[in-house]
């Protein structure tokens, strides 16, 4: 069992605490550096390992940051941690978001930290795959994230979900093997050259996203 700090209880995988007490036993013990509180319940992250998740985690982050450096106002964030409601705490791999000054939903909060639904939600997932597909599926679809991307690492596959009518859809790539994301127009993903790690691919396939006439009206829009 993990030692208290300053006489705080110790954060346990399986507790059942309120996010108040979650983050108060959270901040208290900084040498853990990934917790989640779903539904209510506490998830601590096991080490990670390079290829089942630091080397994927790092292509994925290159992709997305390829698109916000050329979309003002849309922010990526890494593994920070997300006020969702009141049983529920993640801290995604990845999240894109849209500055709420320009019509984003969620907000940077007084103590930095993200509260309200991202419009874009990434998790790599490996040893928490039914986690990620199951309860965080549904946690993130209640809240309103309106994508969500999950790479199954053991199997390599992944699924991009669209919220539509308060219901996950699965978006299918087209006749080239890319998939257009709905809410952030331009971010095109080449979903083979993503799972072969042929990255100079993924990043070509996105720099055509954003030489559309799409992100480029996204781009004007946000910058009314």
């Amino acid at each position: 069992m993990t030692a208290s700090v300053k006489g705080i209880p110790p954060l346990e995988s399986g507790d059942r605490i309120s996010r108040d007490e979650f983050e108060r036993r959270y901040t208290a013990m900084p040498h853990i550096k990934k917790a989640e509180l779903i539904e209510g319940i506490v998830y601590m992250a096991s080490p990670l390992r390079f290829n089942s998740h630091g080397k994927p985690h790092a292509n994925l982050i290159g992709w997305l940051w390829t698109y916000k450096i050329a979309t003002p106002g849309v922010e990526l964030g890494d593994n920070v941690t997300v006020r969702l409601d009141l049983d529920n705490e993640p801290q995604p791999d990845v999240v894109l978001l849209i500055d709420q000054r320009l019509g984003g939903q969620a907000r940077i909060s007084d103590d930095d930290y993200v509260e309200g639904a991202p419009e874009l939600v990434v998790e790599v997932a490996a040893s928490s795959a039914a986690n990620d597909l199951h309860d965080k599926k549904r946690v993130y679809r209640r809240n309103g994230v309106q994508e969500y991307i999950v790479w199954q690492i053991l199997e390599n596959k992944v699924s991009w979900f669209s919220l539509q009518n308060s219901e996950y859809v699965l978006l299918e790539p087209d006749a080239n093997n890319i998939i257009k994301s709905r809410v952030f127009p331009g971010l095109w993903l080449d979903l083979p050259a993503l799972c072969a790690a042929e990255m100079t691919k993924v990043l070509a396939v996105v720099q055509q996203g954003l030489n559309s006439e799409e992100h480029a009206d996204f781009v004007q829009r946000l910058a009314r």
